[in-house]
């Protein structure tokens, strides 16, 4: 939280981002470390000590650009998947694999060490976003109760 690290769904882990707040024209440079935000309309997550250097604390929202600064020095072949799902109990986010993996062959649980831990449903592994956003949209029109599907980078596959 303390550090100048940020959230991005496709960005390469290790990527240095140039955010810039298109209100106040104050930037701030972040290393992405970590997948999200999983809210429709936001494009990056920045850590409690990056907002406050671009006073985005108060109003916790922001319009932004981003920078691409630097990208890691082999980031390794991309692979996307889609989010369908976070859970704080394990064996919810279990039950929910199993049933996306009958139906869709691919589907996996990631650990993300927060407080609480969260155990994150990832379906698919295709070798574009494009792909991966089609999958999302079948995902979204076959299962009523999914209602959200994130495109997000598959870093350890």
């Amino acid at each position: 939280m303390e550090q100048m690290t940020a959230a991005h769904r496709t960005l390469p882990f290790g990527t240095w981002v140039r955010v810039h707040d298109l209100d106040n024209q104050k930037s701030v440079d972040v290393r992405i470390n970590d997948r999200g935000p999983f809210v429709d309309g936001r494009i990056i997550d920045l850590s409690h000590a990056a907002a406050r250097a671009i006073d985005m604390i108060g109003p916790g929202t922001a319009r932004v650009r981003l920078e691409i600064l630097s990208l890691p020095a082999a980031p390794g072949p991309a692979y996307f998947g889609v989010q369908i799902g976070a859970f704080e109990n394990r064996d919810n986010a279990e039950r929910l694999r199993s049933e996306m993996q009958a139906k869709y062959g691919r589907a996996r649980i990631v650990r993300r060490d927060d407080t609480p831990v969260m155990w994150r449903v990832v379906v698919g592994m295709e070798p574009t976003q494009a792909g991966a956003s089609a999958l999302a949209a079948r995902i979204r029109s076959e299962n009523p109760s999914v209602t959200a599907a994130f495109v997000v980078r598959l870093d350890s596959v």
